[in-house]
């Protein structure tokens, strides 16, 4: 029996929204068209968006629909920074350990458009502390943006949102959340948390791929990235997905599930079958799917080998390049050597994983582990007699 337990990279399309994709395949019409074709498929995107407006407690006006997270998170950070960008200000503050769509794009904006990146320390878990923000909006005036994630992508930690974006609307500094990891596990009220705008995505939550949205705040002051059309609002224009919407909105409209007692087994039976494994990110406040895990001696991406070949399949959280491992940053934001951060694995649950899938990840951890440690001793062997 297979066991996917990497649902934070993607999500298996649930059957409800595979059936209202499905069926919206068939609907034609420009939903810009002004004839009944077109504005039955303008009927069908609206309600869509009516549904994720509900469940982000926003108004659908606010909901503007992209291809996806990446591009959630771009757009919002690009175009908040360039409307800022007229005021005279230019630095971006952004906490260490975000996703790689939010740290490239600031990269970006700072080689290509002046912009000031400003990396915010985070704790041992990997959040940002409100008055490590107090004090840097009290020190710099020329703020333009603070983009944070709602909860890591890697560690689980789910960080303080409302309060730090309570503390940043006293400096009527705008805030982006990438909320992609967030959305349906955490519980969001767009309209009662000082934010400017918001990233989601629909494969995360078991919609089709190709969908994602970003809530706007009305008053928000964001540049289109795009141009050609008035659709959504001006702000991203071009002809929409009615039937990647609809699913996504199938998605998004079933209920929360909670998955903490899944993730509380996995995590109990690891601490106890290998003790010197360490938990990494809030033991508590963390997402009821994610468990990431150091396992000393061995290099994570080993182990993510040996466990595909047992049909488990599991993430190390961490980047690699042309077979390379890279350590992962945000470990080493929370301060790990990268020694420590080359044996990370993450396991992320999803609504469909169940209780064997936990029991068959545990019997096969243990010896797993225990070929990567010879492997890891073999490595190191070899490099010592060269």
């Amino acid at each position: 029996m297979s066991v996917y337990l990497d649902h934070a990279a993607t999500t298996p399309l649930r059957a409800e929204a595979r059936q209202a994709f499905v069926g919206a395949l068939d609907i034609l019409g420009n939903p810009s068209s002004i004839h009944s074709h077109g504005q039955n498929a303008r009927r069908l995107l609206e309600e869509s968006r009516e549904l994720i407006a509900t469940e982000l407690d926003c108004e659908p006006i606010e909901v503007v629909f992209t291809s996806g997270g990446t591009e959630s998170i771009n757009f919002a950070i690009v175009g908040a920074f360039r409307a800022a960008k007229e005021k005279g200000k230019t630095r971006i503050l952004v906490p260490q350990g975000e996703h790689h769509a939010t740290i490239d794009t600031v990269e970006w904006l700072v080689k290509n458009e002046g912009a000031i990146a400003q990396w915010l320390p985070v704790d041992e878990y990997g959040r940002l502390a409100s008055e490590t923000l107090e004090s840097v909006l009290g020190e710099h005036q020329d703020c333009a943006l603070l983009s944070l994630i709602w909860a890591n992508n890697e560690v689980g930690t789910i960080q303080p949102v409302p309060e730090l974006a309570a503390i940043a609307a006293d400096y009527s500094l705008p805030v982006h959340v990438d909320a992609v990891g967030a959305f349906k596990h955490v519980e969001i009220s767009f309209r009662d948390t000082a934010i400017s705008a918001l990233s989601i995505s629909s494969h995360k939550i078991g919609g089709p791929h190709g969908i994602g949205a970003v809530a706007i705040k009305r008053n928000a002051a964001i540049k289109p990235l795009l141009h050609g059309g008035g659709q959504e609002r001006g702000l991203r224009p071009g002809t929409q997905n009615v039937a990647a919407a609809v699913g996504f909105a199938a998605a998004a409209r079933l209920p929360k599930s909670n998955m903490q007692v899944l993730r509380d087994e996995l995590i109990f039976g690891i601490q106890r079958d290998i003790p010197q494994a360490r938990l990494m990110g809030d033991p508590i406040n963390r997402l009821d799917s994610n468990a990431h895990f150091i396992f000393p001696g061995a290099q994570g991406d080993s182990l993510l080998f040996l466990l595909d070949a047992e049909g488990i399949s599991v993430s190390t959280g961490s980047a690699c390049q042309a077979g390379v491992p890279e350590v992962s940053h945000v470990l080493l934001g929370m301060g790990l050597d990268p020694s420590e951060a080359i044996g990370a694995l993450r396991f992320s649950l999803g609504v469909d994983s169940t209780r064997e899938d936990i029991s068959q990840l545990l019997r096969t951890l243990p010896s797993v582990y225990a070929k990567a440690l010879k492997a890891g001793l073999s490595d190191r062997n070899v490099k010592s007699n060269t």
